[in-house]
């Protein structure tokens, strides 16, 4: 017979070691244990996206002279806000160890179903008569292409990416051409809409291949993101590394393509290719290729431009995300310890970017293709924008509640991870 006092404390152990197993694979976390420095990254993101969406990235010139805005954020932000998705697969998969088992199925299962809470959103939205790129069903669908790669550790998930980084431009460029030469081409031309499931082909086509976010080569992102987040963000020593090596693969990339563009020859090809002297491919070579026909010549891969999705494209914009993501961090570091939280509202803003990005799309549908209101400029319609978003952002995460269209896709993460208890 056993002892009633170690029966107790058998029972208490095995107690203990249930309860250690769950908070280490748990993937519920309460509003204070967030990392202030990745929603405020998100936050960062959000507001580059915006900043692209209300300012002209080019002047008006003949030559489209890039302005200010789209040197600056063209390409960056949507990256950033790719390789956050990426990081926040990891943090709620396990971290720095990833879900085995029935754990990792439950939690591929939630993220599936918050996917197409997200692809509803961006299908629902997308006939929205607006002049800018919608990413929502792109991002659906990346979560979607990542599920295979939820259970891998770091080392792992960054042979995969540098393998798809280097690959994945080069199969693009020669798919593209097959695909816009079909009847009709796979290209959409719009934002993905309900009305496009009834053409698949080109529905798929354009999301994975011709579209403004090719997810062929955007899964890239979510890979380095979940790198990242199987690394010990909490540490000291991690955001100092994410903010030299991205700040080193940045520069390298952009670097090497100068090289290989103006040093070599890559431009001057590329325009004689196009048969029109006057056709300014150095300003979108700065600030945008989407929309430009990237066939004919292998220069191409050459290129670093924003939205080229190419290798050296990959790199920058990954490398200037995770230095970005680095020094979040570190500021996040830094409040903790000063206790003084001045990145509330933009942690608030990037905890809710689902709600607020769906919002600011409806405000400029609403403007778009309206004069500005009397009094109003382009800048007042962005800082309008973005102070409001800053103040609710900051409230909701004062109050730790979350954003409406969060709470959507959270109850269908929670529905997807649900396992009933087993009877023994």
């Amino acid at each position: 017979m056993t002892p009633r006092g170690t029966a107790s404390s058998a029972r208490t152990a095995r107690g203990r070691g249930r309860a250690g197993r769950k908070g280490a694979g748990s993937t519920t976390t309460s509003p204070g244990s967030r990392l202030s420095g990745i929603d405020a990254a998100r936050g960062l993101a959000l507001l580059g996206m915006m900043a692209t969406h209300v300012f002209p990235t080019f002047e008006s010139d003949a030559q489209l002279t890039p302005t200010w805005v789209g040197l600056v954020f063209s390409g960056r932000a949507s990256a950033l806000f790719a390789v956050l998705a990426g990081i926040g697969l990891a943090l709620s998969t396990g971290k720095q160890r990833p879900l085995k088992g029935p754990q990792l199925g439950a939690a591929r299962r939630g993220i599936a179903l918050r996917a197409l809470v997200v692809g509803a959103v961006g299908l629902s939205i997308g006939g929205l008569e607006v002049n800018i790129a919608i990413i929502l069903v792109h991002y659906a669908v990346l979560f979607l292409c990542v599920l295979p790669f939820l259970g891998l550790d770091v080392k792992h998930l960054l042979v995969l990416a540098a393998g798809w980084v280097l690959v994945s431009p080069a199969l693009a460029f020669l798919l593209r051409p097959w695909l816009l030469a079909a009847e009709p081409p796979l290209q959409l031309g719009h934002n993905p809409k309900w009305e496009d499931l009834s053409t698949p082909a080109v529905l798929l086509g354009d999301l994975f291949l011709t579209g403004y976010y090719p997810v062929l080569q955007w899964i890239a992102y979510l890979l380095i993101g979940l790198a990242i987040g199987r690394l010990a963000l909490t540490s000291a020593v991690v955001p100092v590394l994410l903010l030299a090596v991205g700040t080193v693969v940045a520069v390298l990339a952009k670097w090497f393509s100068v090289v290989m563009m103006e040093d070599l020859g890559g431009r001057a090809a590329l325009q004689a290719s196009l048969l029109n002297p006057s056709y300014p491919l150095a300003s979108l070579l700065q600030v945008n290729l989407a929309g430009v026909n990237q066939t004919g010549s292998a220069w191409w891969l050459a290129s670093s431009a924003p939205h080229s999705g190419t290798t050296l494209d990959l790199l920058h914009t990954s490398g200037v995300a995770a230095a970005a993501v680095g020094v979040c961090l570190l500021l996040g570091r830094l409040v903790q310890r000063t206790g003084l939280d001045v990145l509330l509202p933009l942690r608030g803003a990037g905890a809710m970017t689902l709600s607020f990005y769906t919002a600011h799309l409806c405000v400029m549908a609403a403007l778009y293709g309206q004069p500005l209101p009397s009094g109003w400029t382009v800048e007042g319609i962005y800082w309008a924008q973005a102070v409001a978003i800053l103040i609710l952002g900051g409230i909701f995460a004062a109050l730790a509640w979350r954003g409406p269209l969060e709470w959507v896709a959270h109850a269908a993460n929670q529905l997807g991870r649900y396992q009933p208890a087993r009877i023994r």
